[in-house]
């Protein structure tokens, strides 16, 4: 009995290593993952002063609007704010200042013109109630855009380095519990 107890304490001993040595290897792999596609967005992102923008006018922009410039065929909202004591478009991202620089704001769903009307009705909606909002800009003198948000902001990247710094730290502390359990269980059998 004592014989077949030790074996099957073997087994499992070896299979929560595994597991713990899994879970470290996990960690790293998501590590560099994230150290080559979420730290270089980081690093390079230069919006970087949190400022306050005041209102000054939105404009909710359709095609024939654009005056001959080859726009995607979806309602966009175009916000003036004033910033740092001067005149800025604002965007609503960084991505949405690369995909089309005559909106502000690109709604979500382009697939239904109307439903697309309405969301963009419902943000001018809401800055018009919040005159006053917090908003990104960067340190370059001759910039006129800010951001109202950062997609690569420090709260991204600390939350995308949660996952697996929970996960290193889990097998970790899997692999101590095993060696400790041998050890004990050495001491244990010399006594």
């Amino acid at each position: 009995m004592g014989k077949k107890l030790v074996m099957a304490q073997k087994r499992g001993e070896t299979r929560a290593l595994c597991l713990g040595v899994a879970m470290v290897a996990c960690a790293v792999i998501t590590y560099y993952i994230l150290g080559t596609t979420v730290l270089p967005l980081y690093q390079k992102s230069v919006w970087t002063q949190e400022s306050m923008c005041h209102l000054i006018e939105t404009n909710i922009r359709d095609q024939e609007e654009l005056e001959g410039k080859r726009v995607p065929q979806y309602p966009c909202l175009w916000v003036n704010v004033s910033s740092v004591g001067r005149w800025a478009v604002l965007y609503h991202t960084e991505d949405t200042r690369d995909r089309n620089q005559q909106c502000s704001y690109i709604p979500g769903s382009l697939d239904n013109y109307q439903m697309a009307r309405a969301d963009v009705e419902e943000v001018r909606a809401k800055f018009h109630q919040r005159q006053v909002f917090h908003c990104f800009s960067t340190a370059r003198e001759n910039e006129t855009s800010v951001l109202y948000q950062r997609l690569y902001g420090p709260q991204t990247l600390l939350f995308s380095l949660f996952w697996p710094t929970f996960l290193l730290t889990g097998g970790l502390l899997v692999i101590v519990m095993v060696k400790i359990n041998q050890s004990l269980s050495i001491l244990a059998a010399q006594k």
